[in-house]
């Protein structure tokens, strides 16, 4: 779909870390990992990604999900989203 005039989509910034993992999704998680790239980069706060700030050792950087159990950790560098980690729930929060 192209751009709207005047819709500015979310710049990405994808870590090694996130590639790495991102790689090793199943096929099913990467499409839908895909999908959920694309809603946030059209609005980081749509409903569907249920996109949240986090706290504890994670202070300071947001999340969004895209299915069950798959979470992206990401912060804000400027008008930038820094993709720092993919996984399931415990993964990304670092409890397995």
């Amino acid at each position: 779909m192209p751009e709207q005039p005047g819709q500015r989509r979310i710049r990405l910034a994808p870590t090694t870390r996130f590639e790495r993992r991102a790689k090793k999704l199943p096929q099913d998680e990467k499409l839908a990992l895909a999908r959920a790239i694309r809603l946030f980069q059209n609005d980081p706060h749509d409903p569907r990604l249920e996109t949240h700030k986090l706290s504890g050792p994670l202070v300071g950087c947001w999340a969004f999900s895209f299915g069950y159990d798959a979470r992206v950790v990401f912060e804000w560098d400027g008008d930038v989203a820094v993709l720092l980690n993919v996984g399931t729930h415990d993964e990304v929060y670092g409890r397995s």
